[in-house]
């Protein structure tokens, strides 16, 4: 795989498990019965977001390493995939 191809599947790995991470432990203010005037109540208490981005980027790198070692010694490359110009064919 090529160097740059895994970064950036690495990066759209990640966001896809990072926005599926977002809503995991928030609890709004109207849940914790303390909204503060002027505020959204839904607006999350402690969104913990660096603990949500840690995470990500172990899973992530977890989830990458399958996908690499498939593509590497898998016996078919990202070209084998199906695209938009193999229904062409």
């Amino acid at each position: 795989m090529n160097p740059v191809t895994g970064v950036v599947a690495y990066l759209i790995i990640w966001w896809m498990v990072f926005l599926a991470a977002l809503p995991f432990g928030v609890r709004g203010q109207w849940e914790q019965g303390n909204v503060i005037p002027g505020s959204e109540p839904g607006a999350p208490v402690r969104p913990l977001i660096l603990k949500k981005m840690l995470w990500t980027s172990v899973i992530t790198a977890g989830i990458w390493l399958v996908v690499y070692l498939v593509l590497t010694f898998g016996g078919f490359s990202i070209y084998d995939l199906p695209g938009p110009d193999s229904y062409w064919d």
